[in-house]
Formats: structure tokens, C-alpha cells, sequence
């Protein structure tokens, strides 16, 4: 059943035109992620779509009594309690003896007392009890405006089972690329006006749009080796965010057979050698409290030249402090940090210094420096601000006329163009869109240094560093050979199950679902192992196909019988990836 229908659908403020005689609709249980530069139109696209911004012209159809829930990235919060914000008028008798409004509570109040005034939360904390009154309610549509904004790892990863496990239709904007592989089927790509259209998440987004660049022959060679790059980084990485991409390996190996891996480990390690010496910062029994608990207790670690670290850990573990303390503008409470005399530290913190709002981009940028070297390419100052995003007349533009996200861009390339051999990044991608992570990646593929990163965006922690240590809570440095992955298994193996507000301490347990036979296992393995020979042929017979149309041009006739058998091709595929992948959970359970 359709829900939401957009028709010839236009709105422009003042020259600037978002969207241009847009038409699209979203149907009863679609999961569809929006994607796009910003300032591009996302963010309006779903305002239009939810009833909440009328376009200039064209229609908006709504399904009769359609209920539409909405996270604004700016919400007005009331001058009441959390209890009374979340839950409403609901009596606690009624809502403690929900098993989905006890999760929804665990998952993101936690611990919180509901009594609690709402005037007293932080941003951070408002948008977790926004996020939770709208999943306490019931709806036909979630519509999510950053939803991932404020929440650490854990967060995201509880936020995605939960979504999935929910029957409502899903739009979501988001630039966490791991979160919208988790939750989403459709891809939509706003820009320029027009909104693009792709099946699957954000794996299979990426594969489509090379292939449509390459069978379009699109002339920007450029933008199409970084989405070449950013697919060899999907394929050759870690694996497949989701099952479905899979199916369309041999394709995505033959766009990638030429593009060299994602990063030359040997030679850069010998780069940042040359540049560092053996030297970089080496902890020993470094310790640092603040006065509720202790963050480092007795931490001996060394930073080599050429490591790329991902730092991960729960809010308030330490892991600010440990980069500042790496920084040097910490001292420890205790121990000794020791840092080699040729390196030349940058640290991006969460708390911007702030520019002086008449400079220029181009300006502010060239009194860093006029030319940077970036692997074994130069770059001029202005080629730089163009790739991150930072085009024409944008800048000239006065730093006080841009965005918050523009002007992070901008502080973090005034930090690259800077050339240290050693990076600390705290949250670097907050307020970045998909397009400049991509750009900020492939610089720093090339770039050859020591590096640490805090971030809660996933795929982006993943994608540039070797290795992942985590700050367990306790003081200590752990090593995590299995990544991000690992990490959530240690914390839900050691840590406290969260618990609900107050009010619920009567709650039922959740039950437990039955574990599937070693017997029910393999035959699973089999009837996998069956339909995947069955893909290998229809994939063969589709290869033909295509031959076969190519050959037939002009033969009309010809064409719509291959074309209908094409089609009857790919229903079955689809058919056999939800077979395959109702028999890996199978085989997962």
C-alpha cells in the first residue's frame, strides 16, 4: 500500500532550487535511506514529504489517517519532566508492562531518572529523550533526521536492531554509512534538484552508481576512481554490511580489477619512518582521574610511526583525555608521556577554535600554507577547498556566512594543510556529509603518519585505521584484533544490562528465543550452499542476456523477449537472496 505519494514537487529558496518537479512515493514497509551533499535538500525532501513545508508547487498525498512520526534536527523541548516528555499521560502500570517501551527506555535512558527536568539535560541528552518519545508512539512512518547525532557506538548498534525489528516504514537521513547498510533497502540520492533512486543500502548504492557512471561514460574520471576506490574499500575491507550486496560480487569485481588497494601499508609505514624515526609518543604508567572516577590507571602504551588507531569506548571512558594527554596539552597525574623530537603533532578537537567570521575561506587557508604535498601528489590551496566542497565563489564567502559543518571543513583542512606526521582526531566527521568523508578518506589514504582517532562513525573508523583499541571503563587499554565487532561483544558480555527508569522494577524478563539444532543448522548450510548454485546459474544465464541485447539492437521483437526473460531473471534472484538470507540467520542463531 502506498503511503506517501510527491508529484511534480518544486521548492527553491530564493536562486538556490532544492527540488525540481520531483516526483516519488513511499510504499507500506520500505526502509529507504537519503543521502546527498549538504544544504543539498535532504533535510527538506523529508520536511516536504512529512506534511511539515509546503513545496512552492506541485502535490503531497497522504494516505487517509496516515501517522507520521518525526526527529527535527532542531527540536523545542517543554518545561517539564523526561517521564512526562517520553511517555506522556500513559500510566506506569501501562508502559512498564511494555516489553518495546522497557527497551526503547534501556536502550536510551538508561539509568536516567524520569523525573528529572528536561531544562536540565544537555543537547546530547534532549536529542536521545526526543528520539525516545517518538519510538515510544505508534506510527505508520518513522521519519529520521540524523537520528545517530549523540550517540556513542553502542548507541547506534542498539538503535539499528531496534529499527529492524520494527514494522513501520523508514526514511532516514544519515551520514553514518554503517548505520544505513543496518537499516535500509532503498537509496535515495538528493542533488541539484532531482533525487536519484537505488535498490539496497549504502554497499549497493555505491555499486550502482559506478555502474552507472561507467555505462554512461561519465567524463569526471576523478569522482568516478573515488567511487571506485570507496567500492574497493567495501569489497576488499571488512565484509559486506549487509548479504544482498554479495550476490553482486562478480560485478563489483570486474569495476574494481584495476584500482590499487585502498592503502599501500608497507610503503607508507617506510614514509612515516623516514619523517618520524622510531620515536612517536610512548605512554608508560601514565594515570589520569577526574574527581568522580578514574579514566588511565597505570597505562603503558607506545604510538609507532605509521600506526592508524581507532580509539573507541563508552561516553566518559576517557578517550578526549587520553588524546590530550598524547597531545601534550594534558599532563598526566602520573607516569611519564615521551614524545620524538621530530614530530609534528595536529589535534582536531570537538571544540572548535573559532575563525574570524570576515576572513575568506581561501584566505584563512593560504595563511596555513599555499601548496600541500599529499602522498606523492601537490595540491594548491584552492584545489583543496574544492575538494571539500568549497566550490567557486563559495570561497570567498565570509567564514560568518557559513554553515556549522562548512566551517568544520575548514578547520580540518586548515589542520591537513599544516603537514604533521602525526594526526589526533576527536570526532572529525561530526557535521560532514557522505561525499566529503569520501574526499577526507582518500586523502588520508595517501597520507603518510602516525594516527589516532575517536569517532562513533563506525564505517569511518573502520575504513582508515589498522587496528582498535578500546577504553573498557576500568582504566585499561584493551587490543581488539576482531575491531568494533569485538568490542560490542566484550561490552555485552562484562557490562551491566542498563536499566529502566523508575517505575519498572516489576517488569518481566524478556524471553529468550529457542536456539536452533545442530540438526536444523546444516540442513540450513545446505539449502544455502543449493541456492547459491542456483544464483551462479541465473547470474551466467543474465550475462547472456545482456549479450544477447546488445547483439539485438535493433531487432525489436527480439529485444522484448530477451528483455521479459531478464526480468523473470531477476524476480527469481531477488527470491533466492531473501531464501539465502532467511538461511543465514539460520545458520547464525
Amino acid at each position: 500500500m502506498n503511503l506517501v505519494n510527491l508529484q511534480d514537487v518544486s521548492l527553491a529558496y530564493g536562486p538556490l532550487v532544492l527540488l525540481d518537479k520531483v516526483s516519488l512515493g513511499v510504499d507500506e514497509g520500505e526502509r529507504i535511506g537519503v543521502v546527498g551533499r549538504n544544504g543539498g535538500g535532504k533535510s527538506t525532501l523529508i520536511s516536504v514529504l512529512s506534511g511539515r513545508t509546503d513545496p512552492d508547487s506541485g502535490r503531497v498525498v497522504h494516505n487517509r489517517g496516515l501517522r507520521i512520526g518525526f526527529l527535527h534536527q532542531r527540536d523545542d523541548f517543554p518545561d517539564t519532566t523526561v517521564g512526562a516528555f517520553v511517555l506522556g499521560d500513559r500510566a506506569e502500570h501501562e508502559w512498564a508492562g511494555d516489553a518495546r517501551v522497557r527497551d526503547i527506555l534501556r536502550g536510551l535512558l538508561g539509568g536516567w531518572d524520569l523525573d528529572a527536568d528536561m531544562s536540565g539535560l544537555s543537547g546530547g541528552e534532549r536529542r536521545r529523550s526526543a528520539l525516545a518519545r517518538l519510538l515510544v508512539g505508534d506510527h505508520d512512518l518513522i521519519v529520521l533526521d540524523e537520528p545517530t547525532n549523540h550517540l556513542d557506538i553502542e548507541g547506534i548498534a542498539w538503535l539499528a536492531q531496534h529499527l529492524n525489528g520494527r514494522p513501520e516504514s523508514l526514511v532516514v537521513v544519515t551520514h553514518d554509512r554503517w548505520f544505513l547498510d543496518a537499516v535500509t533497502t532503498r537509496t535515495w540520492e538528493v542533488g541539484r534538484g532531482a533525487v536519484e533512486r537505488y535498490e539496497g543500502g549504502y554497499a549497493a548504492y555505491v555499486l550502482a552508481k559506478a555502474e552507472r557512471e561507467r555505462m554512461a561514460a561519465v567524463a569526471e574520471e576523478r569522482r568516478q576512481n573515488l567511487m571506485r576506490k570507496e567500492l574497493a574499500w567495501l569489497r576488499r575491507g571488512a565484509p559486506a554490511r549487509t548479504s544482498k550486496p554479495k550476490f553482486r560480487i562478480e560485478a563489483a569485481n570486474q569495476l574494481i580489477a584495476d584500482v590499487p588497494p585502498v592503502r599501500d601499508t608497507v610503503e607508507l609505514v617506510r614514509f612515516a619512518s623516514s619523517r618520524l624515526g622510531k620515536t612517536v609518543v610512548d605512554l608508560k604508567d601514565v594515570s589520569a582521574a577526574v574527581p568522580d572516577r578514574v579514566l588511565l590507571d597505570r597505562l603503558t602504551w607506545q604510538l609507532g610511526p605509521g600506526d592508524r588507531v581507532g580509539l573507541v569506548g563508552v561516553n566518559g571512558a576517557g578517550k578526549s583525555t587520553l588524546l590530550r594527554i598524547l597531545g601534550g596539552e594534558r599532563a598526566p597525574d602520573s607516569g611519564s608521556v615521551r614524545t620524538g623530537k621530530t614530530v609534528r603533532l595536529a589535534h582536531l578537537s570537538q571544540n572548535i577554535t573559532e575563525l574570524d567570521p570576515d576572513a575568506r575561506p581561501l584566505q584563512t587557508v593560504m595563511d596555513v600554507r599555499e601548496h600541500v604535498t599529499i602522498g606523492r601528489r601537490d595540491y594548491t590551496a584552492s584545489q583543496m577547498l574544492e575538494r571539500f566542497g568549497f566550490r567557486g565563489e563559495r570561497q570567498w564567502t565570509p567564514i560568518g556566512d557559513l554553515s556549522g559543518g562548512e566551517r568544520r571543513r575548514l578547520q580540518l583542512l586548515r589542520l591537513l594543510m599544516d603537514e604533521p606526521n602525526v594526526l589526533l582526531l576527536d570526532e572529525p566527521t561530526n557535521d560532514l556529509d557522505i561525499e566529503t568523508l569520501t574526499e577526507l578518506e582518500d586523502l588520508l589514504d595517501g597520507w603518510p603518519g602516525s594516527l589516532v582517532l575517536v569517532s562513533h562513525d563506525r564505517y569511518f573508523l573502520e575504513r582508515i585505521t589498522d587496528r582498535v583499541l578500546a577504553l573498557m571503563g576500568d582504566g585499561t587499554l584493551a587490543f581488539l584484533p576482531g575491531g568494533v565487532d569485538e568490542y560490542l561483544e566484550r561490552r555485552a558480555a562484562t557490562a551491566k544490562p542498563p536499566s529502566v527508569p523508575a517505575g519498572s522494577a516489576g517488569a518481566a524478563a524478556p524471553r529468550e528465543e529457542p536456539a536452533v539444532s545442530a540438526a536444523e543448522r546444516r540442513a540450513a548450510q545446505k539449502e544455502m550452499q543449493r541456492v547459491e548454485r542456483r544464483m551462479d546459474r541465473v547470474a551466467r544465464r543474465e550475462a547472456e542476456l545482456h549479450e544477447l541485447m546488445a547483439a539485438a539492437a535493433e531487432d525489436y521483437t527480439r529485444l522484448a523477449e530477451l528483455d521479459a526473460e531478464a526480468k523473470a531473471l531477476a524476480a527469481e534472484r531477488d527470491e533466492l537472496e531473501e531464501v539465502w538470507l532467511a538461511q543465514a540467520e539460520l545458520v547464525g542463531g
